[in-house]
């Protein structure tokens, strides 16, 4: 049976499927290895402008999101599954038309409780983003069909 990291690394290489986000939002992973993960995604202000015209909050959020939970899907057990307990972005800077990389990397993985981080630079590699997600394991009963 393939680790979870292994499942990560074939998604990677498009031979199983992204998650259905990943398509609505338009992202992509790119990097995958234990406790860290690359995403990167096209900001295009005519699909993911708030109504002030710069990157929507929501979308810059999702792909740190995404980045941080597949990073600490990667540190899983076959047998384990996880949910978010706490998200926190700060916005560093507006994004119009951009390629950003979404960079999450697991802090502290406990045997419950992980900390995890994620910096969003764009293609200049200007930190634009900057987030932090609580994470909780989940085994057992919990964990199936999560």
């Amino acid at each position: 049976m393939p680790t979870k990291l292994e499942d990560l690394e074939r998604t990677m290489r498009g031979e199983s499927p992204m998650p259905p986000i990943a398509h609505l939002v338009g992202f992509r992973l790119t990097s995958v290895k234990r406790g860290e993960v690359v995403v990167e995604f096209d900001a295009d202000p005519s699909r993911h402008a708030n109504p002030m015209g710069t990157l929507h909050g929501g979308v810059l959020c999702d792909i740190a999101d995404a980045a941080m939970g597949m990073s600490y899907v990667s540190t899983l057990e076959e047998d384990e599954s996880f949910t978010t307990l706490e998200l926190k972005i700060n916005f560093l800077r507006p994004v119009w038309n951009d390629r950003l990389i979404a960079c999450g990397h697991v802090i502290q993985r406990g045997k419950t409780v992980g900390l995890v981080e994620c910096t969003v630079t764009n293609s200049k590699g200007d930190r634009v983003a900057f987030a932090t997600s609580t994470c909780l394991t989940l085994r057992g009963d919990m964990a199936r069909g999560r």
